[in-house]
């Protein structure tokens, strides 16, 4: 208990998933915290059961791809609790049937996942950095994707955007390291939330376990965990970086599983 005691922190897209187990796990561990969501119903109750929990929490409306909305979340976090010393910049979007191929895709798709996925960390930052520096420091917390680190055949502009969030984290930390400011992001593979496991077909979720190096699906406490640690001073020397949490997905050759398989059944 008490690993970021008396720390403020603003976590985006608060209301659920793992932004709300990061939320959860802030105020657990003594933060006081605000949820900012689009579901402004939803981290309103949330924070509610944070307070109710022994917990200090207070929920508002976050449009993440809005400057303004971004900067009255974090001039509301100061307003509430006199400063802000822990930004996790958690929102990020995509869409299936808008961001396909280089070819195909929708380019207003392009330009809103651009807005909500990377140009949310610059501006969340942006406004929240003065009052770090007022207040001595602070800890920035991002959310890439291992889509940041590989291809696919299509979300060409989701992985474009969380590339750049992994690229932003390093010029955050550079920038403004002298200021006691850290900023590292974390990379989180398939992690079942309550959106994915209702929404995730079953043969999906079994071409992820073939692949997986563990024998088990991440959960949104994984990267809840690793927020956690990132936002505490058990982290103090580490910036600049991307935890990729993913159940060691890319590790290897990516032909691993159909050889192993080639060779259980040659051995037959």
């Amino acid at each position: 208990m008490g690993r970021v005691q008396n720390k403020v922190a603003l976590v985006t897209g608060g209301a659920s998933g793992i932004g709300l187990s990061a939320a959860q796990l802030l105020a657990k561990e003594g933060a006081k915290v605000v949820l900012a969501d689009f579901n402004e119903a939803g981290a309103k109750e949330e924070a509610q059961k944070i307070t109710e929990a022994g917990g200090e929490a207070k929920g508002i409306f976050l449009d993440a791809g809005d400057e303004a909305s971004i900067r009255e979340a974090v001039e509301f976090t100061v307003g509430q609790y006199g400063t802000i010393t822990i930004l996790y910049n958690n929102v990020g979007v995509t869409n299936l049937k808008k961001d396909l191929d280089v070819l195909n895709m929708d380019l207003d798709e392009w330009d809103r996942l651009m807005d909500v996925n990377l140009k949310s960390v610059l501006l969340g930052s942006r406004f929240a950095i003065p009052h770090m520096i007022e207040a001595g420091g602070g800890s920035i917390i991002n959310t890439a994707s291992m889509a940041g680190f590989a291809g696919d055949a299509t979300r060409s502009a989701y992985g474009a955007s969380k590339a750049g969030v992994v690229n932003l984290t390093r010029y955050i930390a550079t920038q403004y390291g002298k200021d006691n400011i850290r900023c590292n992001a974390v990379a989180p593979g398939l992690i079942l939330t309550p959106a994915a496991r209702k929404n995730m077909p079953e043969q999906v979720l079994d071409i992820f376990s073939k692949y997986n190096a563990l024998p088990y699906h991440g959960e949104a406490d994984d990267i809840g965990y690793t927020v956690l640690f990132l936002a505490s001073d058990e982290s103090k020397f580490i910036t600049g970086q991307t935890i990729q949490v993913e159940g060691g997905h890319y590790n290897t050759n990516p032909s691993i599983a159909d050889f192993q398989a080639f060779m259980n059944q040659a051995g037959k």
